[in-house]
């Protein structure tokens, strides 16, 4: 027989999160049983907390609880043993208790036993008059015992409690909240949510240290925020590495962050030496019965992802960065159908010319997209989005499409021009990329060295080796590469010497600025130096003013891109401009 530890016992108890939950009519129809079937007017379920008798169902009690002490449930709990009071007035122990002085005579409780042997408290049925109780009553009285403890782990343990943490889960912190709203309607409440680690994180201590290590950290994590919780507060572990809680009532966001400072400290004092963490914490305001349970729990997760960029890694949710992830959200789940439809998505070109002779011999095919609700959408906004997700192969597929449909359109013109698409990080981790480039390329009946890519240092940084020997495999089947946004990098250098591309294009953050003082323009003047000495063709992004276009012809800067030269256009409005530019030049030619 187990022995009587009541610290366990209440843990047992706590972890049930059974205490302080709103009626249910499961164990209401047990109550009734069991008061029925002893004729009897008051019966409740029972259950036995530090100080108090709490009633999880009760018939013919008007209080919720009563004070344990001197209280017959509370000896049940104790000694998990069936007990039968004839008449409380004559019994030693029991004659002065709440009970016998508001009249109660009978007594009888049945053990409310978890399959660990911890006793939650009893199923009582109370009398007004002394009598005794047959044994078929009280084997009765057990049975319906038993359907209580079946019903509690029905509810609240199968399905509610997480394995690994012993806490209780999401699905229980929906139901929860749903029931603060039946109880609490209209109160003004606060929830929290701690996330662990970002995603890379736990990803790679998967893979480094195991699913063990990783365990051990979010029992330590449970263990601590349960600490600095404190009894009679509960904590719900709700994703992976994601806890949340309820604040007490009554309490103001900006008052509870110094609080909930304290889940902090004890989440780094359990992660010391053990793993590379860096915890957030969101906190959300909701309405009771008003807020949606879902609405509170997605709201906190923005709340923990929005502290990520808080220096205290804390936030409150804020309704304007949420709109924006929403929108971020909508943008994306819609992207899809707009690679499938037609109208929404569109190239622009935006001319590259020759800076010495002022002749354009290509253009950056960009993307574009109106939307049919939100109207024009900018490339900066979705793209990279889009870039994070499996949606990024259809999208180079497509521009790739359009672009070398264009490009064959110009030659068939006999405009001899080359067109530029950028790609990302994930083309390049995509081994069949480089066969899906060739095969476009037959499709338009186009050749390799009409296709230049632009691939920026930071997109390559993955995976090095891979990224080098696919673009390659370009380079030697006649596809250009172009190194794009140089000097934004991480190792610009390195790079350099690793890609087999052999067009470099100087971002436009430097170009920008290079009239503004011989500082800047030492620094392009280098670039376009040292791009030159390892065999490079340089392009200058950005270029804006006239003076910044002669400045880099000074300087033997090969070509040129930027507002000045061309903005961005249709096809049309390309060939518009293409046109207007050659009858300028000739003009200009004719006159000399």
């Amino acid at each position: 027989m187990q022995l009587y530890d009541e610290e366990t016992r209440l843990e047992a108890l706590y972890r049930l999160n059974l205490l302080d939950t709103a009626p249910s009519e499961s164990f209401d129809r047990i109550t009734r049983m069991a008061s029925q079937i002893f004729d009897l007017p008051i019966a409740a379920v029972s259950l036995t907390d530090r100080d108090r008798q709490w009633f999880k169902s009760r018939i013919g009690v008007d209080h919720q609880s009563i004070p344990r002490d001197k209280a017959p449930c509370a000896q049940v709990a104790e000694t998990a043993s069936t007990l039968l009071i004839p008449d409380l007035q004559a019994d030693s122990c029991y004659s002065s208790s709440l009970l016998a002085e508001q009249g109660v005579r009978f007594y009888a409780g049945v053990s409310l036993t978890t399959r660990d042997g911890h006793s939650l408290g009893a199923l009582c049925v109370l009398g007004m008059v002394p009598r005794d109780a047959s044994e078929r009553e009280m084997a009765a009285l057990d049975d319906l015992g038993k359907m209580v403890m079946s019903q509690i782990e029905l509810q609240h343990a199968v399905g509610r409690l997480d394995p690994l943490s012993g806490l209780p889960n999401r699905t229980q912190f929906l139901d929860d909240l749903a029931d603060l709203g039946r109880e609490r309607p209209g109160e003004r409440r606060l929830a929290a949510l701690v996330d662990l680690a970002r995603h890379e994180q736990v990803s790679n201590s998967l893979r480094v240290l195991g699913a063990d290590y990783l365990d051990r950290i979010v029992r330590h994590a449970a263990d601590a925020i349960s600490g600095a919780l404190g009894r009679g507060r509960t904590a719900y572990h709700v994703a992976a590495t994601q806890f949340a809680f309820i604040a007490p009532p009554g309490v103001h966001e900006d008052d509870y962050v110094a609080t909930v400072q304290q889940v902090f400290n004890r989440l780094r004092e359990a992660s010391k030496d053990r793993f590379a963490m860096s915890a957030s914490l969101g906190l959300t305001p909701f309405i009771a019965g008003v807020t949606q349970p879902a609405t509170v729990l997605r709201t906190a997760h923005s709340a923990a992802q929005e502290a990520r960029s808080s220096p205290t890694m804390l936030s409150v949710y804020s309704a304007a960065a949420d709109i924006a992830h929403q929108r971020r959200f909508r943008l994306l789940n819609d992207f899809a159908s707009a690679l499938e439809q037609e109208g929404q998505l569109s190239l622009v070109f935006q001319p590259r010319v020759d800076l010495e002779t002022g002749r354009c011999i290509g253009a950056e095919a960009l993307l574009r997209w109106q939307h049919p609700e939100l109207g024009a959408i900018s490339p900066a906004e979705f793209i990279p989005t889009v870039e994070q997700t499996t949606l990024a192969g259809p999208l180079t597929r497509w521009v790739l499409d359009m672009a070398l449909a264009q490009a064959a359109r110009w030659r068939a013109a006999g405009l001899d021009l080359r067109v530029s698409v950028n790609i990302s990080a994930a083309n390049l981790e995509d081994a069949g990329f480089a066969q899906q480039v060739q095969l476009q390329i037959l499709k338009h009946r186009t050749r390799p060295e009409w296709l230049e890519l632009e691939v920026t240092e930071s997109a390559v940084m993955g995976n090095m080796a891979q990224a080098s020997d696919l673009l390659g495999t370009l380079v030697e089947g006649g596809v250009h590469v172009a190194i794009d946004d140089f000097g934004t990098g991480h190792s610009s250098l390195a790079y350099l010497q690793k890609l087999p591309g052999r067009i470099l294009k100087i971002d436009q953050a430097f170009i920008r600025d290079v009239t503004r003082g011989e500082r800047e323009q030492t620094l392009v003047r280098s670039m376009v130096s040292l791009a030159h000495d390892l065999g490079y063709r340089v392009v200058a992004e950005g270029i804006e003013t006239a003076e910044a276009r002669d400045w880099l012809v000074a300087h033997g800067c090969d070509e040129g891109q930027g507002y000045f030269l061309g903005r961005p256009m249709s096809a049309e409005a390309f060939d518009t401009w293409l046109t207007a530019t050659l009858a300028e030049s000739n003009e200009v030619q004719a006159a000399a």
